[in-house]
C-alpha cells in the first residue's frame, strides 16, 4: 500500500445477503467456514489488511446470525439490510448512509468470495488513486458460461454485459466479470441512483455503472486476477474447492517460512495458525483455530490441536489431542494418546502416553505416568489439579480435583489421590495387597467339579 493510499479514506461494502438454500443449510452462506473462519471473516480481514477503515455488510432479511457474528468479530462494521433482492446496485445502496460521506475509495466485495487477497484490493485502490472513476476486477475462467463479459475497445473497458443480455459475439469473450468493483466515492450515490432495471431480469445491475461513468467522462479500468482468487461459493462442493485452495496457499507459505511438512497435503491449518521456523509437522495433523507453535517443536502424526500454545522444542503425539487452553512448555512432551485441556505443562515435563490432563498445572520436569487422569469434573463444576515441579505420578493414577501434589512429590502407581500431597512425600492411595496361597488352584478345581456335575 502506497503512502498516497494511506491518506485516502476507504469504505468496503460487502454483500452478504445470500441465505443457505443452495448450501442445503440453515446457516447463512457467508458464515460457512474456510480454515475455521466464516467466509465473511476472510473478506473482512482482506479489506482491513488493504487499509480499508470502514466496512458495511449488507445482509438479507433475517440476517440475525450474520449480525451476531459481526457484533463479536467486527463490531465497528455497519450492518445494512436489503429487504428486497433487487440486484447488486440496489444492495450497495443499502449502505447509503456511509456512501453519503463520499469516502475516497469505495470497494464492493462479496462475502462468499473468501480467497481475495489484500494485494488485489490494494491494486484496485491504487487505480482509484491514479484517477479511475470505476475499477472492475476481471478473470479468465476455463468456461465463461454464466459470467458477465468485460467488453473492451482499444484496450479500454466500455461495458459489462450479463450473459443473458449479451450478443453471440460478446458471449465469445473470455475475459469475465469477477463481481468485485471499486469506485471513486465522489458522486457515487448519484451514479448508483441513475442505474435502471431495463434488462432481462428487471434488476438494478451494479455493472451498468461502467457505461454510466464513461458517459459522464469518468475513466474505467479493468484489472485481472487469478481465477482461483475470485471463486465464489454457492454449494458445499464449491466450499470444499475453496478450502483446498486456501490450504494449499497456507501450507506453501508455512514451508517457505521454514516449516517442515513431509506430506503437506495431509496437514490442515486454521486461518490463524502460527508455526515458527524449524517446526516439524508430520502427516495427518489438524490445526483448529488459535494454535501457535514455537521454533523447533515437533508435531508427530495424527494429532489434533486447537486453542493451544506450544513452546520451543516441545513434542506432541503421535495421536495426541491438545484442546483449548493448553500451554505446553519448552521441551515438554505430550505423547501418544494423550489429551490435554485447559492445562499448563511446564518446561521439560513429560506426559508420555495414555493420559488425560484437564484443568491442571504440571510443574517443570514433572513426570506423568501412563494411564494417569486428572478427575476435574464432579458432574456440576470443574476443579483444578496442581502438580509441582519434579513430581512423579505413577502409572494408572487418578488425581481427584481439587488437589495439589507438592514439588518433588511421588504418587505410587495405581493410586486414587483425594488429598493434597506434601513436597517430596510419597502418597499411596490404593488397597493393601493380600495374597492367599493355593486359592487359584482350589478355585479352578471347584469350578471344574461344578461343571462336571451339571454334565
Amino acid at each position: 500500500m502506497t503512502a498516497a493510499m494511506t491518506e485516502r479514506t476507504a469504505l468496503a461494502v460487502i454483500l452478504a445477503a445470500g441465505d443457505g438454500t443452495r448450501m442445503r443449510s440453515a446457516l447463512p452462506k457467508v458464515l460457512h467456514p474456510v480454515a475455521g473462519l466464516p467466509m465473511l471473516g476472510h473478506v473482512l480481514g482482506a479489506a482491513a489488511s488493504a487499509g480499508i477503515g470502514r466496512r458495511a455488510v449488507v445482509v438479507g432479511a433475517g440476517g440475525a446470525a450474520v449480525s451476531a457474528f459481526l457484533a463479536k468479530h467486527a463490531p465497528d462494521a455497519l450492518v445494512a439490510e436489503q429487504v428486497e433482492r433487487r440486484g447488486t446496485a440496489h444492495a450497495v445502496l443499502a449502505a447509503g448512509a456511509l456512501l453519503a460521506a463520499e469516502p475516497d475509495d469505495v470497494l464492493v466485495l462479496y462475502g462468499d468470495t473468501p480467497l481475495v487477497t489484500p494485494e488485489t484490493l490494494s491494486r484496485m485502490r491504487a487505480a482509484l488513486a491514479e484517477g479511475a472513476a470505476v475499477v472492475v476486477l476481471g478473470f479468465r475462467p476455463a468456461d465463461p458460461t454464466g459470467y458477465g463479459r468485460l467488453i473492451e475497445e482499444d484496450g479500454r473497458l466500455v461495458a459489462i454485459r450479463e450473459e443473458r443480455d449479451a450478443t453471440p459475439a460478446e458471449r465469445a469473450i473470455g475475459f469475465c466479470n469477477a463481481g468485485l468493483m471499486a469506485f471513486s466515492g465522489k458522486g457515487l450515490l448519484d451514479l448508483l441512483r441513475a442505474i435502471s432495471n431495463d434488462n432481462a431480469k428487471g434488476e438494478f445491475y451494479l455493472t451498468d455503472a461502467v457505461e454510466l461513468a464513461r458517459a459522464r467522462g469518468g475513466r474505467v479500468v479493468a484489472l485481472e486476477a487469478p481465477a482461483e482468487e475470485v471463486l465464489g461459493v454457492n454449494t458445499r462442493v464449491e466450499l470444499a474447492a475453496v478450502e483446498a485452495i486456501w490450504q494449499s496457499r497456507a501450507r506453501k507459505a508455512a514451508m517457505l517460512a521454514g516449516v517442515t511438512m513431509p506430506a503437506p497435503e495431509t496437514v490442515f491449518l486454521a486461518h490463524d495458525t502460527r508455526l515458527d521456523r524449524d517446526v516439524l509437522v508430520e502427516p495427518n495433523v489438524v490445526f483448529g483455530p488459535g494454535v501457535s507453535v514455537a521454533e523447533g517443536a515437533v508435531i508427530h502424526a495424527f494429532c489434533h490441536l486447537e486453542g493451544a500454545t506450544v513452546e520451543a522444542g516441545a513434542s506432541i503425539g503421535p495421536f495426541a489431542r491438545l484442546r483449548p487452553g493448553t500451554r505446553l512448555g519448552a521441551g515438554a512432551r505430550a505423547g501418544n494418546f494423550v489429551e490435554v485441556k485447559n492445562a499448563e505443562i511446564g518446561a521439560g515435563a513429560k506426559v508420555n502416553h495414555l493420559s488425560y490432563i484437564g484443568d491442571a498445572f504440571v510443574g517443570a520436569q514433572a513426570n506423568i505416568g501412563a494411564g494417569t487422569i486428572t478427575c476435574n469434573y464432579d458432574g456440576f463444576d470443574k476443579h483444578r489439579t496442581t502438580i509441582g515441579a519434579g513430581a512423579f505420578i505413577g502409572s494408572n493414577s487418578a488425581l481427584v480435583a481439587p488437589v495439589a501434589i507438592g514439588d518433588g512429590g511421588y504418587v505410587a502407581s495405581g493410586s486414587v489421590i483425594t488429598e493434597n500431597v506434601d513436597a517430596d512425600a510419597l502418597a499411596l492411595g490404593r488397597a493393601s495387597q493380600v495374597a492367599k496361597p493355593g486359592w487359584a488352584a482350589r478355585f479352578r478345581a471347584r469350578k471344574r467339579a461344578e461343571r462336571a456335575g451339571r454334565g
